[in-house]
């Protein structure tokens, strides 16, 4: 053993080998490295140096010159000394040196089973010319003396560790000290401490070991980033980047001892990483070690210590990226709440396996359920989490949100019931956002927030759960007006796909509010001219929503109906005319609702709903808006002839007379008053509850106005529909009798035919002869004895004289098919037998 310690301080003797300078690191001013045109050049001539003197090394071997071979061996090693060399390069040469390094432990292996003593290589060792190639033959000979005496396995390792401190050369200390690492991994102690000296070392002398190589590892690391010029500072990172795998072995070697229990992983493990983490002060090292220490360690481990590590976070470099860190932490414990709650914790394995290929890829393992129990992460986290926010004053706001999008995330996964959870992060949130001033819409920190406000929806797909988060509306208005607009659209096309229903009046504001730049004009709304289509649209979709208003009781769903109404009415003309009629219907609905109930008050209650369509379609009419309100007033005219409520007459006459009015006073285009007229008869003619008192004035007023269309061919069309309200097909009536009134049916038709004559178009007249034709054919085999066969003939005479006038067109072509399909039905009636009373004896066809 004094061989060995006094090996430490022989004095280091500079050569020359093959007419190159190497010096050791201790030199103030080391050469520089090559450029990338010399690099290839440099790497190849020690390659070849390492190959010659390897070859040499085995056949001294071979010849049991243990001496010459172990100067082969340090020549070959002072290769390494080089500086001149990338990372990359250097790994390259160091993978060469230490394969052949293996045939020299091989050797000295079995001349120990031959009976030489180890202390006698120790001897022939410090010959070693320079530090770096006397190392590593010292760590070559330490592990086999370890192996050959286990007795002094933990001062040897002592030892070994801190004799690395001779190189502090950055590039070669690292590459010595993962040797170091390499050779021993199979021979660290692993056994429990227990009472008593254990010379052999226990599971703390590995952890010390690992922890000093560690620390003085990524000393050499962070050290590298200080060497030469600032303008090269891009690519120190860059050469650090590729040698931080060697610093993070440590980590992955203390992860597979099996002996680093929970107890130790908190009290000397973690402490021990952290300390150097915190210290070091360097930004690249911080960040890449604590990713390592979540990767690398079992999820049980963190549960346990998630504290200690999160308050660590915060004492971080400002230029670490701690958001990463923290969200890293957290989707990996949610990951492990959710598969220790779906697949239970018996026969899962107490440590990480590690994919050979890659060091930091682990299987995460699992612990007991209870842990999860014990620990409340979301607390522990979400009160870190504010910590790191308070005392990283230089936290960019986006980084704060990912933060929050991190947290939600986490209590979704790991306690999905726990919606308060969901709320104080959006308190949370909220906070941060009232240090913020403005966001642009486009920006990161609009992206982050966006996500942060949809993940709860994706997650529950009911948009009541979001409605009882009492932070939700309060953050969304933090966005723009078009951030915002793009929420409510992804709110409710959530709430249509999963067929939400909202079931109260309050929930219904709630809603409403949350959607409220569809709903109302808001001043922030952009000045640029609407684009229709798109406000069609997005409308389109708010009134789909509206008719999943739905309450339990019928006295619950007018409240709704009516709490709806005033919010919507602040919406303007382009918007309420998407969003109010769909109220209506449901008011109609209703309506019937309550006429199958059993309430003693429906009669009274179902005119109070009339009153209130009678409001809202009112307000459309307020709103400029003439043919949908309109059919609204038809629509609500036909509810009330069916529920027969009290006082339903007059209720009836007042919704018909507003269609009216609608007609004359708001309608103006000639295509559009004949279809008015046209839904208006419609509508009269299916109404049974007038008295005759009612109904008379009613078509008396239709006949009118259809004969004051402006174009004739409209008048003609108008008056011959006019015709059908004197002859009605209703089955029922208030006075028990249909409508037939023979005279004033012939009297319409004829004044549609004297309409007709007086068009100068003789294809439109023909037209029109062949439509009245149609509506004489009808009232005849209704029964008309006012219509009679002679006017058929008459009717069918005219048609045939004009229709040779007319020019080969297309339009005659279809004038002349519509004739001839009337007359072939003609034909088909004359040739049946008289089955319905009906006869068309002496018709010319």
């Amino acid at each position: 053993m004094a061989a060995f310690m006094g090996f430490y301080h022989i004095h280091d003797r500079g050569r020359v080998h093959n007419n190159r300078d190497y010096r050791d690191v201790e030199d103030p001013t080391p050469p520089q490295i090559s450029p990338v045109e010399d690099q290839e050049r440099h790497l190849q001539d020690a390659l070849s140096v390492v190959k010659a003197q390897a070859f040499h090394m085995k056949r001294a071997l071979d010849k049991n010159k243990l001496m010459d071979a172990l100067k082969n061996a340090s020549a070959m090693l002072a290769e390494l000394r080089t500086s001149l060399l990338s990372p990359k390069a250097y790994y390259e040469l160091y993978m060469a040196v230490t394969d052949e390094l293996r045939h020299l432990e091989v050797y000295l292996l079995e001349e120990f089973h031959k009976g030489r003593k180890v202390t006698d290589l120790y001897e022939l060792v410090q010959y070693a010319g320079n530090i770096v190639p006397r190392l590593y033959l010292l760590i070559t000979v330490g592990l086999v003396y370890i192996k050959t005496n286990t007795s002094l396995r933990r001062d040897l390792l002592k030892d070994l560790v801190e004799m690395c401190r001779g190189v502090q050369h950055p590039l070669r200390g690292l590459f010595l000290r993962n040797y170091l690492l390499q050779c021993t991994r199979n021979i660290l102690p692993d056994t429990a401490e227990e009472d008593g000296d254990y010379p052999e070392g226990t599971i703390k002398d590995s952890i010390d070991f690992v922890l000093m190589n560690f620390a003085e590892m990524n000393k050499l690391w962070v050290r590298m980033q200080h060497q030469g010029h600032s303008r090269e500072r891009q690519h120190r990172e860059k050469e650090r980047e590729e040698l931080r795998i060697l610093v993070g072995t440590n980590l992955v070697r203390l992860s597979q001892l099996e002996f680093v229990t929970l107890e130790k992983y908190q009290k000397l493990v973690l402490p021990g990483i952290l300390e150097q983490v915190v210290s070091c002060r360097d930004a690249i090292a911080q960040e890449y070690l604590m990713e390592c220490i979540i990767q690398v360690f079992p999820d049980e481990f963190h549960i346990q210590t998630l504290t200690p590590f999160l308050k660590s976070c915060a004492e971080l470099e400002a230029g670490v990226n701690v958001k990463n860190i923290v969200i890293s932490l957290m989707e990996r414990l949610a990951s492990f709440s959710q598969r220790a709650e779906a697949i239970g914790t018996e026969g899962l394995p107490k440590k990480p396996f590690y994919d050979p290929n890659t060091i930091f890829n682990p299987v995460l393992s699992a612990g007991t359920a209870s842990v999860l129990k014990d620990v409340k992460l979301f607390e522990v986290f979400s009160d870190q989490v504010a910590s790191i926010i308070t005392n990283r004053q230089n936290l960019p706001p986006e980084d704060m949100v990912s933060l929050q999008v991190a947290l939600v995330n986490l209590a979704l996964k790991c306690y999905p019931d726990r919606v308060d959870y969901i709320d104080k992060v959006m308190l949370n949130s909220a906070e941060i956002f009232q240090r913020v001033e403005h966001i642009e819409s486009h920006s990161h920190v609009a992206r982050e927030l966006q996500k942060l406000l949809r993940i709860p929806l994706d997650h529950y797909k009911n948009l009541l759960v979001i409605l009882k988060l009492e932070h939700y509306a309060a953050l969304i208005q933090h966005l723009d007006f078009n951030s915002r607009k793009s929420l409510s659209i992804y709110i409710l096309n959530n709430a249509l796909d999963h067929e939400t229903i909202i079931p109260s009046p309050g929930e219904v504001k709630q809603a409403l509010t949350l959607l409220d730049t569809l709903v109302s004009d808001k001043n922030d709304q952009a000045t640029t001219s609407l684009d229709m289509e798109e406000l069609a649209e997005e409308q389109c979709l708010l009134a789909r929503f509206i008719h999943h208003f739905k309450a339990d009781t019928p006295d619950d769903q007018y409240l709704i109906l009516t709490t709806a109404r005033k919010i919507l009415a602040s919406g303007g003309s382009q918007k309420i005319k998407f969003t109010l009629p769909p109220l209506v219907f449901q008011a109609y609905q209703l309506a019937f609702r309550y006429k199958n109930s059993q309430d003693e008050k429906w009669d009274r209650k179902c005119q109070k709903i009339f009153q209130f369509c009678h409001q809202t379609v009112m307000a459309l009419v307020k709103a400029e808006l003439a043919e949908l309100p309109l059919r609204l007033f038809l629509q609500g005219a036909l509810a009330i002839d069916q529920i027969k409520f009290e006082n339903h007459e007059t209720v009836a006459y007042e919704f018909m007379s507003q269609a009216f009015s609608l007609y004359e006073d708001e309608i103006s285009d000639s295509k559009a008053q004949l279809a008015a007229i046209t839904l208006i008869v419609g509508t009269l003619e299916q109404i049974c509850c007038f008295s005759e008192e009612s109904s008379e004035p009613l078509r008396t007023q239709c006949a009118l106005a259809a004969s004051k269309l402006l174009k004739k061919p409209d008048q003609c069309r108008g008056v011959a529909t006019c015709s059908h309200l004197f002859w009605s097909g209703k089955s029922q009536a208030t006075n028990g009798e249909e409508t037939h009134d023979g005279k004033r049916v012939v009297e319409c038709l004829k004044k549609g035919l004297r309409i007709a004559k007086q068009c100068m178009d003789v294809s439109v007249q023909v037209q029109l002869f062949v439509e009245l034709l149609n509506h004489y054919i009808y009232f005849f085999e209704k029964g008309n004895d006012q219509v009679s066969v002679q006017i058929l003939n008459q009717v069918i005479l005219k048609i045939k004289e004009e229709l040779p006038n007319l020019e080969n067109s297309e339009e005659t072509e279809q004038i002349t098919k519509h004739f001839n399909n009337t007359l072939d039905y003609l034909k088909s009636r004359l040739d049946t037998p008289d089955t319905d009373g009906i006869s068309f004896e002496g018709l010319e066809i």
